[in-house]
């Protein structure tokens, strides 16, 4: 767009500024419509689409293997340095388990084996042994129920339930009496009820956890919300019983993160309002372009919402950032057009022949009038205006090249919001700043023309007018120590932590003056994390990221493979994140396993091992099919969770279900599971992958690092080409477009640095900060350098040229920086960590982009100015 352009394009606005109003109020109002239109469900960050061995493996397992469709919630009893193994708290537990029962909606949710714990194993066998004493057959006198469970152990002192507690511990106790302790159909290990460190065969523990196994009405691509509800209103009741107790599930973490985010908000909110209004109150002085800025912020955030209907773009935890965004930009945009807009009025514009103004435009308004000022002012900014809302859509769209598809979402939904900027702050807002001016100063004579910000003998003035002497006097100093410091953080980048930690993602306790705070802005009390940690590091969990699996596929019927499946606990070391249990066997679930624990129990699947054991290991040696027939008559349901058997009855594949640390990161647990599936493979005349949750997200998290570097080369390359070809354009100058985009890498290296330094991990809501940083940084360059080049070809020193450069758009560049950082640092108040690290990070960008193009660009143009000079 050439200046004449600009000129046309801002003569066009102002004299049509009422129809301009109007129309797009009216265009508000539909795009707006969507919001209401559209039905977004909520979406989470895990949504991915990558081809991958791992993604193939997992799914033929889905579809091959009988998947347990039960959703898992653990409730865990603990006293520190006490013991949760006496008579009367397994009694508890066992009431707690009636209560649960007698509720109707509570009960609906729970599937056949319900809860599932030590104290149901105790209360069996309790039942059992009165049987027996009555003469009765245990095994063939049905399972227990609860009421026979509670009853059993109330008729017992504190001393007979000890007894009976050391003989369901008894190390010597073979699985096959476990299994009966445990129930019929309930093939529980009682050590796993019991934390990691417990000692085999003591009778105290201090902590003791209980399984609830859960199902749900809902749809396989719907949320649980029912069984979610349950484990809310499960954890009340715990609370209500047990002095230290705790429920940890997917509804509860979801209800705490949900709550914690709205905690959150309730104290940002006011801070953030105070901090921004503040600033914006210094930059402004005047509380009629204030409440304009405020309108057009209420435009983008109409259109915000409505593209999102349109689109049926799926809330997420990282679209929370984008209103964020869309605000600071807004405000950057606002500070440009009214402080370009004062410049004219006030006449501080060299070398700019305004259009004559209208008697009644110009009665009490300075210099110049309301539509003249805005005319020079909106023509000398527009131009930067569209440019930087394409550089920077440019930025948030090459996201789009990620595997994640909220990070998709949050490209497009920001390119959407960008766009809406420039048609708020470069259309609509300077078109109803003329109505509103012009109405003041006709009907009411008061004057509308305001100094800039920055200029004048104001402290912020004083302060830029002294950055003016630095790029005239050190520009050689200041760009060799910017490219030191930048050498740095891209070295320190290489250390940033990249690994996906689900537990990262739980929400934090408020410190003490948060909760100090009055009625409404208390925030809750939150132990999740705490609670994620403990269960991590005492228990073998379950539900989701609790397990991974290992696929092998090849002769499974081979005595090698076999003998490879049972040496798969060998790659299991010490500070592994595959769970061992009391016993010291790592908690891996196979073939191996599943015969000899069955075997244990059935004398047809013993016998037939028997046969075909020669070196007394417990697993045959020959014949493996045969043993593996033998397996599925007695129990298809364990046979078939670790091996395939087709309709034909061949043996196609077999799994291992390792169980490891829900709260580690998945790239650990990942390498650790592929070290068990190498371990197999090495042992065996088969193949082993490694797949499952936490797996599949270390794939995906791989994924995106390897995304970010291609967006950020497209953003870097489209950015330059576009720069390049803008600057050849309207000035015939090649090396601008490297000029203005050298001090956006530079400070996007200052700021992976820093998140190296402050160990500030780099994962799914701060994967999108390079396009941020570059985003906003080239806006703010693009601002810099076009001013810089138009004040030079019409002011007659160099001096000059950088005095209205720094102090002009500087002085709109420091207001919008600082409400920006502002607003964005004020997330690191957040009680959720996401929030907290995407605010802290986001600010620090915003602060390193404000000082890179305050100092280091105008150095850079200093330079570029001199080399031509001597060229020429």
């Amino acid at each position: 767009m050439s200046g004449s352009v600009a000129t046309r394009y801002a003569e066009w606005i102002v004299s049509h500024s009422r129809l301009v109003v109007v129309l797009i109020l009216l265009l508000t109002a539909v795009v707006a419509a969507g919001a209401a239109v559209g039905d977004p469900e909520d979406g989470g960050i895990g949504q991915f689409e990558t081809d991958s061995e791992e993604t193939d493996a997992l799914e033929e397992i889905e579809a091959t293997y009988g998947t347990d469709d039960a959703i898992v919630a653990q409730v865990v009893v603990r006293d520190e340095g006490g013991d949760v193994l006496t008579r009367e708290s397994l009694l508890e537990g066992l009431r707690l388990q009636r209560a649960v029962r007698e509720d109707e909606a509570l009960n609906a949710t729970l599937d056949e084996q319900g809860f599932v714990g030590l104290e149901n194993v105790v209360g069996t066998a309790a039942v059992y042994e009165d049987r027996t004493e009555a003469g009765a057959e245990p095994p063939e006198t049905g399972a227990p129920t609860l009421e026979e469970q509670i009853t059993a152990l109330e008729s017992r002192s504190d001393e007979e339930v000890e007894a009976l507690l050391a003989d369901v511990l008894d190390p010597e106790r073979d699985a096959g009496q476990q299994g009966q302790s445990a129930g019929a159909g309930e093939r529980a290990d009682p050590y796993e009820f019991l934390p990691t460190d417990y000692e085999p065969g003591e009778t105290t523990a201090d902590a003791r956890i209980t399984f609830v196994f859960q199902v749900d009405s809902s749809g396989p691509e719907e949320e649980p919300r029912d069984a979610y509800d349950a484990q809310v209103e499960l954890a009340d009741r715990v609370d209500e019983r047990f002095d230290d107790a705790f429920v940890f599930g997917q509804g509860i973490t979801d209800e705490a993160s949900s709550n914690a985010v709205g905690d959150s908000f309730a104290i940002i909110t006011p801070v953030a309002l105070v901090l921004v209004l503040g600033v914006l109150a210094v930059t402004y002085r005047d509380v009629v372009d204030v409440l304009i800025g405020l309108v057009g912020i209420g435009v983008v955030m109409a259109w915000l919402a409505g593209v999102q209907g349109w689109l049926e773009i799926p809330s997420s935890q990282l679209l929370i950032a984008v209103p964020f965004l869309l605000i600071g930009l807004s405000i950057d945009y606002a500070l440009h057009v009214v402080m370009r807009y004062r410049e004219t009025r006030a006449g501080e514009l060299e070398g700019v022949a305004a259009p004559k103004p209208t008697a009644s435009a110009t009665a009490n308004g300075g210099p110049v009038g309301p539509r003249a000022g805005m005319t020079v002012g909106l023509a000398g900014v527009v131009l930067a205006l569209g440019a930087a809302t394409v550089s920077t859509g440019v930025g948030f769209l090459s996201n789009v090249v990620s595997p994640l598809g909220a990070v998709r979402d949050f490209a497009v939904l920001s390119a959407g919001g960008i766009l809406a900027t420039f048609v708020a702050f470069a259309v609509f807002v300077p078109a109803l700043k003329v109505e509103v001016d012009e109405f003041l100063e006709s009907r009411f004579d008061r004057d509308r023309a305001k100094r800039p910000f920055g200029s004048g003998p104001s402290a912020t003035g004083r302060a830029l007018s002294r950055l003016v002497a630095i790029p005239q006097r050190l520009p050689l100093a200041v760009i060799l120590a910017a490219l030191l410091l930048a050498a740095g953080g891209a070295y320190g980048a290489t250390g940033i932590d990249t690994e996906f930690n689900q537990a990262d993602f739980l929400p934090e306790d408020a410190p003490g003056w948060a909760k100090s705070l009055p009625g409404p802005l208390a925030p809750d009390t939150y132990t999740i994390r705490d609670d994620a940690a403990y269960l991590g590091d005492n228990f073998a969990e379950r539900g989701e990221g609790s397990r991974t699996q290992i696929l092998i596929r090849g002769p499974v019927t081979d005595p090698d493979a076999l003998a490879a499946m049972d040496e798969a606990d060998s790659a299991v070391g010490e500070d592994d994140t595959v769970v061992v249990g009391p016993d010291g066997e790592a908690a891996i679930e196979g073939p191996p396993s599943v015969v000899r624990e069955v075997a244990a129990e059935n004398e047809s699947v013993a016998a037939a091992v028997a046969e075909r054991d020669t070196d007394g290991d417990g697993l045959p040696d020959e014949d493996v099919a045969g043993v593996y027939d033998a397996l599925f008559d007695a129990d298809a349901d364990r046979a078939g969770d670790v091996l395939y058997r087709t309709d034909e009855g061949a043996y196609e594949s077999a799994r291992l279900l390792v169980t490891v640390r829900g709260d580690a990161p998945a790239q650990t647990v990942a390498d650790d599971s592929r070290d068990v599936a190498a371990t197999v493979e090495r042992a065996g005349p088969v193949t082993a992958i490694a797949t499952g949750g936490p797996v599949t997200t270390a794939v995906v998290q791989d994924a995106l690092l390897e995304t970010l570097v291609q967006a950020f080369a497209i953003t870097l390359v489209v950015i330059l080409v576009f720069l390049t070809a803008l600057y050849w354009v309207r000035h015939r100058a090649l090396s601008l477009g490297a000029v203005t985009l050298a001090p956006v890498v530079i400070a996007l290296a200052w700021l992976l640095g820093t998140m190296a330094l402050l160990d500030l991990p780099f994962n799914s809501e701060t994967a999108v900060i390079t396009s941020l940083a570059i985003g906003l940084g080239v806006d703010y360059s693009i601002h810099v350098g076009e001013r810089f080049v138009d004040e030079r070809e019409r002011r007659p020193t160099l001096e000059a040229v950088l005095a209205a450069t720094i102090t002009g758009t500087g002085g709109a560049l420091l207001g919008s920086a600082a409400t920006t950082a502002a607003g964005f640092g004020v997330l690191a108040l957040a009680l959720a960590p996401p929030l907290q690290r995407f605010g802290l990070v986001t600010g620090l960008s915003i602060v390193f982009a404000f000082v890179a193009c305050l100092t280091v660009l105008p150095c850079l143009l200093v330079v570029r100015e001199r080399l031509l000079a001597r060229v020429g």
